[in-house]
């Protein structure tokens, strides 16, 4: 679908009668809608601004994940990273108006995003299940416990002891409380993620859509593209299949294909979440009664 000629108004008014017409709402969510937020991690500006001493080594980007950095620059970068995208006290305008267009409909939310943006932002922190883990946790590397940590206190220490000129940390580096190992941040990167924290929402998620099968229910997807489809883009084409009367609303500037055996019940939109949501809550007037039609 080409985005020049995409009628964004006519998707909108679609939107709006099926959440019109549903009787509960997932909300699903992958990197775009954050990036849509402003948490975009390719953005080399943002990037240079607040880890200056990493650009300069040539690094343009916050998907560090293999890159082989010195555990003090390492730690500096997360320090940094962390404070930016999961413990700032502002308010996000995006995720407030998704909020707002959910309103008190029955709904539950899905993200492969471990910022907490949702529960930050008008969201029931009880009804957000987040596979991939939460910036917020750190977990032992090997891992000796299934217990998970906080990791403001964590973050806070580094702080303290980071230098912007140098990217490093000092001192000593953080440690597992259980054993004294290295640790990690609680996100899914590899094996020895710990998902304890994350099992009891998923098993609520799975009662609640459990109860679906002849609810009318329509997925909100956001920016779910094909780095993790197993995630949240997949199970949603398959919810959309099992549940007869589900509609499945595909969000992606890049990748809004929907499958052609669920032609009917989907709708694909084809730009960035901040310009649908636009689109959906800025206030439509009401027609003047004394304006002839």
């Amino acid at each position: 679908m080409n985005e020049s000629t995409f009628d964004l108004e006519a998707a909108a008014e679609t939107i709006r009668t099926w959440l019109g017409e549903t009787d509960r709402v997932l909300i699903t969510a992958g990197a775009g809608l954050s990036a849509a937020a402003g948490y975009d991690y390719g953005d080399d500006d943002r990037f240079r601004e607040l880890f200056p001493a990493l650009h300069r080594l040539g690094l343009r980007s916050r998907y560090l994940v293999g890159v082989p950095l010195p555990p003090e620059l390492w730690w500096g970068y997360w320090a940094v990273h962390i404070d930016d995208i999961r413990f700032s006290p502002d308010p996000n305008p995006l995720y407030q108006r998704l909020s707002s267009l959910v309103g008190d409909k029955d709904h539950w939310v899905m993200t492969s995003n471990v910022d907490a943006l949702f529960a930050r932002n008008g969201f029931a922190p009880d009804r957000i299940f987040t596979p991939q883990g939460d910036y917020g946790r750190y977990q032992c590397t090997t891992p000796c416990t299934p217990a998970t940590f906080d990791s403001r206190p964590l973050v806070a220490q580094l702080l303290a002891a980071y230098a912007p000129v140098t990217g490093a940390v000092t001192g000593p580096l953080p440690s597992c409380p259980n054993c004294g190992g290295e640790v990690e941040i609680n996100v899914r990167i590899g094996p020895e993620f710990v998902d304890a924290p994350y099992l009891p929402a998923g098993r609520r998620l799975n009662d609640w859509l459990g109860t679906a099968a002849d609810a009318r229910l329509l997925i909100l997807e956001f920016g779910a593209g094909f780095n993790t489809p197993g995630v949240i883009r997949w199970p949603g084409e398959h919810l959309t299949r099992q549940i007869p009367h589900a509609r499945l609303v595909r969000v992606n500037p890049t990748h809004p294909e929907t499958p052609d055996d669920l032609a009917g019940r989907t709708l694909s939109v084809p730009v960035g979440a901040d310009h649908l949501l636009d689109a959906l809550t800025v206030p439509h007037p009401a027609p003047d009664p004394t304006v002839a039609s």
